[in-house]
């Protein structure tokens, strides 16, 4: 089991960027691929990045492919999402996940660990 603590969200004007990490309990964070979700107001959760075990894949949604950056560092047992050329569009609670799959996935429901969330607000 892993436990998962996001930080670093806030306020930013449009075409500004944030760094978001999440940071996972464990010593077997290695074993689980990771993914940032986010949700705006009176929206579903959707997939934004996802990074396999290794870090040597990543997948993106089209969202936000050519702005965000989806890395991690096993040593620290943490993940993180910079958010560059940012969008009002952009405004929602980030969620950090983890998956115990093989291969990192953009489908919600296979992710069976979470994050509180943290907020990220872009004004124009």
């Amino acid at each position: 089991q892993v436990q998962l603590v996001e930080s670093g969200g806030g306020l930013v004007q449009a075409g500004g960027s944030l760094r978001l990490s999440c940071a996972a309990s464990g010593r077997t964070f290695s074993s689980y691929a990771m993914a940032w979700f986010r949700q705006a107001p009176g929206k579903e959760r959707e997939f934004g990045a996802a990074i396999s075990r290794s870090g040597d894949s990543t997948t993106y949604a089209d969202s936000v492919k050519g702005r965000f950056t989806i890395s991690r560092d096993n040593a620290k047992n943490t993940v993180y999402l910079q958010m560059n050329s940012l969008k009002p569009e952009d405004t929602a609670v980030y969620y950090c996940a983890a998956t115990s799959r093989v291969v990192q996935t953009t489908i919600r429901g296979w992710y069976a660990y979470w994050g509180q969330g943290t907020q990220v607000t872009v004004s124009s």
